[in-house]
């Protein structure tokens, strides 16, 4: 009995010492897989991390050299990695949007493309358009304008004001036509160069020979020597106040990206569908879209030194800082509270209520074009990482990226139709106008309405500013207080422009579930125009797969009824 009961002991004991072992063998698994969880962490987001160090290192060097007052040249080479940054982004805009837009709309039908522009159109209008009631209800509440601190930002600020009083500003309708002069272009390859805008110039010009008919669109007007009023395209007329004013259609700098997403939208449309002639042509401008992606891969290695280059150099380039903010403070409170109000609780309320998902998620899916759209301050430049993260992290359909981004960069701007309401009230509001609900109502629609005509560049708020205060009869010298501080207001509404298109992209998406499966059945069963033995490939399961770019298929089988006879 003894010994039976010792071997049982010895096995409890034995039992025991095995489980031991094996509880610390599944701690040690578990604080590998830990680790591991974490190092994969790490690895999905290091290119986040280091944007975002980019971001804060850019900050510390500004403000620490700031003291040491620097020379121009030290400016200039401090800023130089972030100007080859920003010209590299750039330099893939324009074939990155007319390969994106033109492989998207080929890869759908007519219809569906007209479905799918509609909604987006109406999402566009729609956000805009909560955007300025939001932004004057805030500036109505909190009041940032304060009329005593006018005469000081005068005298700091305004030295070059003289200009503004004798110019002849543009009005909403001359905006709005130029939205569609720039939509419709004459000419494609001007359009990737130029831009048609109105300006308007005295009847009676010193100096001109014969009378006013001779006025041409080449007619180049005399800009106003402050960097203020070049930056609003005013002109300094030295003639008398009564001068009578024409305008006249010009063209400036810049690309006309209205004018290409339409020509491209049509162009795509129309090549597909005449079928299996125009899948060269697709497989072309698809090919430049993969190309264009890589591209972006290997700059985004460089975003660190860019963007702490850009913002560094932007930081020294201010006069006074301090004084500036101090100012101003109550204007960039209700700016920086208007887009914080937007981007966590509309914006994220919209996509919950459409896809019934956790909006959070998507939200910090898109924390590295936030950051390089707020180091840049322009949507555009932040396109090629927004096609990337939209793409290949968040995994939304390909064919509505390539669609929706592309337009919405160039006309959804819901961060300036924002700032367009908040300034036009803080001017009224400085110059002791008491704005009736008429002048409200007006403020919201002229802050749409330019919203939607404006141009994806930094600062080109500034422009459609005059436009709002042109209508509500304010004082447009006033304007030229924000100058100074728009190089850092600029940069948070365009964290709102940039997050406008990625959400109307995913309720787009989900609007169009219905539609985008159709596309992919019709590509399925359109054999005869497109799925031909040499444009199909087969897969690792000897299936046919097609090549024809963003398209689905779907494996049909087709069971032959028997006859019973």
């Amino acid at each position: 009995m003894c010994s039976v009961y010792e071997m049982a002991q010895s096995q409890q004991s034995f039992l025991k010492q095995e489980a031991g072992q094996l509880s610390r063998e599944d701690t040690l698994l578990k604080m590998a897989d830990h680790r591991s969880s974490w190092s994969r962490v790490l690895a999905d987001n290091k290119l986040i991390l280091i944007t975002l160090s980019g971001v804060l290192l850019g900050v510390i060097i500004g403000f620490t050299f700031r003291p040491l007052g620097l020379s121009s040249d030290s400016l200039m080479l401090i800023a130089y990695p972030g100007e080859l940054f920003m010209r590299v982004l750039k330099l893939m805009i324009l074939p990155l949007v007319i390969a994106s837009l033109i492989s998207g709309s080929s890869s759908l039908n007519a219809k569906l493309n007209g479905k799918i522009a509609l909604r987006t159109f109406v999402y566009f209008l729609t956000t805009s358009l909560l955007n300025a009631i939001l932004g004057t209800t805030l500036a109505l509440i909190i009041h940032p304008g304060n009329p005593t601190a006018e005469s000081a930002a005068h005298t700091e600020l305004l030295r070059d004001t003289a200009p503004l009083n004798k110019a002849k500003t543009v009005s909403l309708m001359d905006s709005v036509l130029d939205l569609g002069r720039n939509i419709f272009p004459d000419n494609i390859f001007q359009a990737a160069l130029q831009q048609a805008h109105t300006v308007y110039v005295p009847k009676e010009m010193p100096g001109m020979v014969g009378n006013d008919t001779e006025l041409s669109h080449t007619s180049a007007p005399v800009m106003a020597s402050s960097s203020a009023s070049s930056s609003v395209n005013l002109m300094e007329w030295s003639a008398e106040q009564n001068v009578e004013w024409i305008r006249i259609v010009e063209y400036r700098s810049g690309t006309n990206s209205l004018g290409i997403v339409f020509f491209c939208l049509v162009f795509g449309t129309l090549l597909g569908t005449i079928g299996r002639k125009g899948y060269v042509v697709v497989q072309f401008f698809s090919a430049i879209f993969d190309v264009i992606m890589k591209m972006v891969t290997g700059v985004m290695w460089l975003t660190p030194i860019g963007i702490s280059s850009v913002i560094a150099g932007k930081i020294l380039s201010v006069d006074d800082v301090g004084f500036v903010m101090t100012q101003l403070a109550w204007f960039i409170f209700t700016i920086a509270l208007g887009v914080f109000l937007y981007q966590w609780i509309i914006l994220q309320a919209i996509y919950f209520v459409f896809l019934r998902k956790n909006p959070f998620r998507f939200y910090l899916g898109l924390v590295q074009p936030i950051l390089t759209g707020f180091a840049t301050a322009s949507t555009a430049a932040a396109l090629p990482l927004t096609f990337r993260c939209m793409n290949e992290r968040l995994k939304i359909d390909s064919r509505i990226t390539r669609f929706v981004l592309p337009i919405g960069c160039n006309i959804n701007m819901d961060g300036t139709a924002l700032f367009i309401a908040v300034a036009s009230i803080f001017i009224a509001q400085m110059s002791n106008m008491s704005l009736n609900v008429g002048q409200v109502v007006t403020v919201v629609l002229t802050s749409t309405a330019a919203s939607m005509s404006s141009a994806s560049i930094p600062s080109a708020a500034l422009v459609l500013l005059l436009i709002a205060l042109s209508a509500i009869d304010a004082p447009i010298n006033n304007a030229t207080l924000l100058f100074a501080i728009d190089w850092f207001v600029d940069r948070i509404r365009t964290t709102n422009n940039l997050l406008g298109d990625c959400y109307a992209a995913a309720v787009v998406e989900h609007l169009s579930r219905n539609e985008l499966k159709i596309s992919d059945i019709d590509a399925y069963y359109k054999d005869d125009d497109i799925t031909s033995d040499d444009q199909c490939e087969q897969d690792v399961n000897g299936k046919r797969k097609l090549s024809f770019p963003n398209s689905v298929i779907l494996n049909v089988e087709v069971s032959t009824p028997v006859s019973n006879t």
